[in-house]
């Protein structure tokens, strides 16, 4: 609650705007006596021992990427602004990816601007300064720093992101009276947006969106370092899953969704998405995020969970697991269907293939068993050609990754889902089988069942690597691994 919204200054400086006032706070205002004490008698706390932040090699490249890219143009990227949850209570924040990509900051009202000069372009990032003491906005605002944290002050930015930091308040004026082209990433600042509205289109503005969303097809170094530390902490979550299942069976899936969480923020920022905790037929639902059904014995629980790190890098993986440690007949037959075209389409992924090999892989393996097992009328190729096994297969059978979990979705069809994969390029396969419980289609031993087996794959020189290969996928190794696990 932002108790600091019911202060407010008996006589604000007429050139600020006043600090808002909550309609039904306790304070009517702040007496001469209190804001004058409330100046003064606190201690220096600027750092001055800072060092740049571990990505800023890579951020200065990029930018100087999107520099060549754009020559002679005024480029601007917000990270967006805080979004209100309810009246006074605020969504936490999370930076736009174009901004954080580019910058490695993740702080609310920050701006990337890049001015065109004749050398390429020079950086300047926009942010709030420290909370100003004099006019008592570090505690009487809700958002001030004793109500919501110190900032970093604009000098202390400069060293952690290499870039010059300047007061972002001072920002829109700046940019309403600028001249020159001009392009925007739109939708995420309104304010700044507003101030560029007569010299902008959206067709310059979705090229540079396309532009910032292709960059991210191929990672470097560092991203590929923090998806790998995604994933670990993610293989982690799965295993504290696992260890509570008799709790989640004496109450509900959301103490799955729970016990991953608690993993996701302890070691990350947060999870990378809704975690899909879904037990028994709700794993034939494929966003299943309302996480209030029971748990079995006896039947499946789908897991897709992903541990998002500090640096906004996140994991998204699938795991179908018995709830009591052991497959049926009838959930290990379309388990191993499963597996057989996930490992398909896994062998699929590789450098100088085409991007759709690896669902094309896949597909065809699902379409076999369904004929096989006498679900749809072959031959196979009919059955691809006509997308008949989509019934039961719903979904493509992956996306790229990285800080989206559909990373790089503003991305040309033809960079993307017809384009071919490159070294650095990080995907998820991840196949599934869904037998709606209401499908009289299907023998009825099958209906409820849903399996999805998901990783995450990273292109490699020679092939592929399985950055999440240690959680096992074969249903025996699956069992075996639970029990370990449970001890």
């Amino acid at each position: 609650m932002t108790v600091a919204e019911e202060l407010i200054p008996e006589t604000p400086d007429e050139s600020e705007e006043p600090i808002k006032q909550r309609k039904n706070g306790l304070y009517p205002g702040v007496s001469d006596e209190l804001a004058e004490n409330m100046k003064s008698g606190w201690a220096d706390t600027e750092l001055r021992d800072l060092t740049p932040i571990p990505q800023a090699a890579e951020t200065a490249a990029r930018r100087a990427a999107l520099s060549a890219r754009f020559p002679g143009e005024r480029l601007v990227i917000p990270a967006g602004n805080l979004k209100t949850r309810s009246n006074d209570t605020e969504y936490a924040f999370r930076a736009s990816v174009e901004y954080a990509y580019l910058t490695g900051n993740q702080t609310e009202d920050g701006v990337l601007v890049l001015e065109p000069t004749a050398e390429g372009h020079e950086a300047t990032i926009y942010l709030l300064p420290r909370s100003d003491r004099e006019n008592g906005e570090f505690w009487l605002d809700g958002q001030g720093e004793l109500w919501v944290g110190r900032r970093h002050s604009l000098t202390e930015a400069g060293t952690l992101y290499g870039i010059p930091a300047s007061d972002v308040r001072e920002l829109a004026g700046a940019l309403r009276e600028a001249t020159g082209p001009v392009r925007v990433v739109r939708g995420y600042d309104a304010g700044i947006e507003a101030a560029l509205t007569d010299k902008v289109t959206a067709e310059r503005d979705e090229e540079l969106r396309v532009f910032l969303s292709e960059a991210r097809l191929v990672k470097d170094e560092f991203e590929i370092g923090e998806l790998q530390k995604a994933v670990d902490s993610t293989v982690r979550g799965f295993e504290d899953v696992v260890k509570v299942l008799d709790k989640a069976e004496a109450t509900s899936e959301r103490y799955i969704e729970g016990t991953f969480f608690l993993r996701a923020r302890v070691e990350g920022n947060d999870v990378g998405y809704g975690t899909i905790a879904a037990a028994g037929p709700h794993a034939c639902t494929l966003h299943w995020v309302r996480n209030d059904g029971a748990v079995r014995s006896g039947e499946l629980l789908l897991l897709d969970a992903g541990v998002e790190t500090h640096t906004y890098y996140t994991a998204d993986v699938t795991r179908t697991l018995p709830i009591n440690g052991r497959f049926d007949e009838i959930q290990r037959k379309i388990y191993d269907a499963v597996y057989e075209a996930q490992e398909a389409g896994i062998a699929a992924v590789k450098p100088g293939a085409k991007y759709r090999d690896f669902h094309d892989a896949a597909q065809r393996v699902l379409a076999e068993k369904l004929v096989e097992w006498g679900l749809v009328e072959g031959p196979v190729e009919r059955v691809l050609e006509l997308g008949l096994q989509r019934r039961w297969t719903l979904h493509g059978t992956g996306h790229m990754l990285g800080m989206d979990v559909h990373d790089c979705a503003a991305a040309r069809v033809e960079a993307y889902v017809d384009g071919t994969l490159e070294p650095g390029m990080c995907l998820t396969v991840e196949p599934g089988l869904y037998f709606q419980a209401d499908d009289l289609t299907v023998p009825e031993e099958y209906r409820g069942i849903g399996v999805r087996i998901e990783d995450d794959i990273l292109v490699t020189e020679d092939g592929n690597r399985n950055l999440s290969a240690a959680l096992p996928r074969r249903s025996d190794e699956v069992e075996a691994w639970m029990a370990s696990v449970k001890g």
